[in-house]
Parts: C-alpha cells; structure tokens; sequence
C-alpha cells in the first residue's frame, strides 16, 4: 500500500486524530474488495497520494462526488474553490469547470431578477442590485429529468457571513455542463433529493428548521417554481443569530430522501430527536420517529429490500430500519415525535458522514471521517466486510450507476494555519470487485 505523505504539522495532527479515534473503529480487513482506480488531489496537506493520481489545483476542499446516472461523468463539489469540477470516467479526464461566482454579466440566470422566497430577508447591508452578484460555495448536489439537471445549493452567499440570509442553488444542464438557473433557497442549504417519481425537488435548509419543496414537472428549468416551504417544529429567526453556524442551526435538518413512492419525505434531525415526515405534495408535517437513528446525518433507501439506512456520526454507527415499519408508526402518529422501531445499528468507525448503496443494494460505502477510512458493509448480514485507508478527513461519497466504482472526497480537517483545511484536497476512485 502506498505511504503516506504529509508535511509535518498535517502529520502529526493526524497522527493525533487517528489515535483518538482509532477505539472507535472496527478491525481493519485485509481484502477489503476494492482496487485503487485513481485519485485527483491538490498537494495542500497530507494526502495519501496513489497510483494513477493527478493533481490538480481545482480539488479545493472537496464537499461532494456524484456520478452522472448515464454513465461516463463524474461532478465534484469544490467547497472552498467555488467551483463544480466535471470529470471523465473511469480516465479521469477534466472536462469542464463550473464557476460559481455571479456578476452582473450572469443576471439572466436568476428567473426576472428573483432574489429570495417566501419571506426570507437579506440582513447585510448590500445595495439591492447586488444581491445576485456573489460567490457560492457548492455543497451537496443531485440529478433530475434522467441526469438531465444536476442541482448544486450553496452553504452560503459569500456576503452573508453568517449564513442568516437566503442562499442560493444552481441548476446545471448536463447536455452542456452549463448553469441555465440559480434560485433563491433559505438559509444554509445542504441537501437535495428528487423524488421518484420526478415531481419535486427537496432543499433542506439546515440553517433555519424548514425545506423547500420545488415542482420540477417541467422541462424548461425556467419554470420550475417553489410548491411548499415545510416546517419542522419551529422556524428559527435568523435575524441576529451568531455563533459557529454548523452549531447552531435549531435541528440541524440534513439528511433528505424520498419514499420509493414519493408520497413521502423523510430528514434527519441532526441535532437529535430522530427523523421527520413530511406529506407529499400537501406539505403536512405527519410526526417523526426518533429511536432508530437519534443523531441521523445522512440518508439512503434501498426499495427493494424496504430498508432506510442512516449515518450516525455521534455514535460512530450506520443504522438500518424497515422503512414500511418505521413510516406506520409516523402514520399512526397524528403529528407527534414516537420512537417507531428500534431497527439495527452497526459500528463502522469514527463519526461516519455519507452512506451510498450499490445498485443492487448489496453493498453500503460509508466514509469514516475520523478514522480515515472508507468502510464496505455487507447488507445481506449487516457486517463490515472492508476498510481501505484513505486521507484525512473523508466526507462525500458517490457510486457509480453500473456498479463498479466507488469515489470518496476527502475534505480534510480544519486548522488554524493559512490553509482553511489540511490533509484533505483528494478525490479517490476504487474499482468495487
């Protein structure tokens, strides 16, 4: 296996996490049935730098890997480099860089001008006609139309220091890799889901306890127009809010999924308290139920086995629950928070962040972002059956549509140097054999 490179202080700080959370990790396995298949890095920190790798300046705190549903394409969400970088597969080709900063030469991206919804104000001082003229910082992302949109929210406007004003999300056509809309979002948007049955679009805002839900039926991105604003528990008042915004956000809504028959749409409660039901299209809060998954902050489901898979990075675990069951007991709820089902849990190491599942709902990937690892998880028996290390400190997470290829972000971890990240800055790609 290749060593690891690191300037020293990077080294020794993740020598230290390592250490810490090595407890926490299950034993590592000797075959775990993955094959190095290439790596984008920039040398900032302490990657682990492989075979077949390329550097490359754009990998800037990588937020997030999707694979394009056709096949062929790779998107990566560029946090800190303000960009969605679009890659080849399996060669890794760069094909096409997306720049998510606005000037006033992109105004005809936002739809007659629209600078927020709902109620939602801007509390900087900023003159109105600079609203739209920002950078974004891209987040998480998600496809619709067949892979024809591929959906980008940003953590924040870049003017907005505090995340306490509307963001924004960016609509990208995948026919040219060109943004063709940004909308207005509430604050702090992390998530989006489609539903199945491509009808609407989920942006969990998880700055402020509510979702947007976006009526995508159409097909010219123009008219794609919000339909609910949902609300769980309580909206919080962003007006003078102030803090570390990754703490304090109410609940901390993240993780997002739909029911296989988009009737209903399910967010994990990061901050604690479980996982919430909303009614689709109507936008009726149903309830939540909270014993499965306490601290959920990513969601998967698997329809034809029926089982809703949830990372848990406070307890280190990744849990599973019949997602019939578990949707009864909200069902039988009349709005109230239950327990619902206990469902099962599985230690997988040091504060898990994403969970994908393999096509045939096999194999569950989870990056362990405080062991370094990437762990593979039998679902059949529900058992860690492979850990690959990889750099510090791993994030998103993304299979590919056919099933052979997994790819983890590395984003690396905070410091107090001149460099917002250290260790991170990878995008590693494995072959699932």
């Amino acid at each position: 296996m290749p060593s690891r490179t690191r300037e020293p202080a990077a080294r020794l700080a993740g020598a230290f996490l390592s250490a810490l959370f090595l407890a926490a990790a299950p034993s590592a396995l000797a075959d775990p049935g993955l094959t190095p298949a290439g790596q984008l890095y920039s040398l900032r920190g302490g990657v682990k730098v492989r075979p077949l790798s390329v550097d490359d300046p754009h990998i800037s705190s990588p937020k997030s890997v999707n694979f394009h549903p056709g096949g062929g394409k790779v998107y990566i969400n560029a946090l800190e480099g303000l960009e969605t970088l679009v890659y080849s597969v399996p060669d890794l080709k760069l094909l096409k860089v997306v720049s998510h900063t606005f000037g006033p030469e992109r105004a005809a991206l936002f739809k007659d001008g629209e600078t927020t919804l709902f109620d939602y104000q801007y509390y900087h001082a900023r003159e109105l006609g600079l609203l739209n003229v920002f950078s974004g910082k891209p987040v998480e992302g998600t496809f619709s139309h067949g892979g024809r949109y591929f959906w980008v929210p940003y953590y924040r406007r870049d003017f907005d220091k505090n995340a306490s004003d509307p963001s924004a999300m960016a609509v990208i056509d995948t026919s040219s890799d060109e943004i063709v809309r940004v909308m207005p979002t509430g604050p702090l948007p992390k998530m989006v889901a489609a539903s199945p049955d491509g009808k609407f679009l989920a942006v969990t805002h998880w700055g402020d306890n509510t979702v947007g839900l976006i009526d995508i039926t159409a097909q010219d991105p123009m008219d794609f127009a919000y339909a609910r604003h949902l609300i769980d528990g309580a909206r919080m008042n962003t007006r003078n809010i102030s803090g570390n915004r990754d703490n304090n956000c109410g609940r901390c809504l993240r993780g997002t999924a739909f029911s296989p028959d988009s009737g209903r749409l399910m967010v994990g409660r990061m901050a604690g308290s479980g996982i919430s039901v909303f009614s689709v299209p109507d936008g009726r809060a149903m309830g939540a139920f909270t014993s499965f998954s306490p601290t959920p902050r990513h969601l998967a489901v698997d329809p034809a086995r029926d089982w809703l898979y949830a990372s848990d990075s406070r307890r280190g675990v990744v849990a599973r629950v019949k997602l019939s069951e578990a949707l009864k007991s909200v069902e039988e709820a009349n709005g109230r928070d239950v327990a619902g089902p206990p469902g099962q849990s599985l230690n997988v190491g040091a504060r898990p962040r994403t969970v994908a599942l393999t096509p045939d709902g096999g194999t569950l990937f989870t990056s362990a972002n405080g062991s370094f690892t990437l762990v593979r998880v039998d679902t059949a028996t529900f058992q860690v059956v492979g850990s690959e290390d990889v750099s510090p400190a791993p994030v998103g997470l993304g299979v590919s549509p056919d099933g052979r290829y997994v790819a983890v972000t590395s984003q690396g971890y905070r410091t107090d140097g001149p460099e917002l990240f250290s260790g991170g800055n990878s995008v590693e790609f494995f072959a699932i054999n």
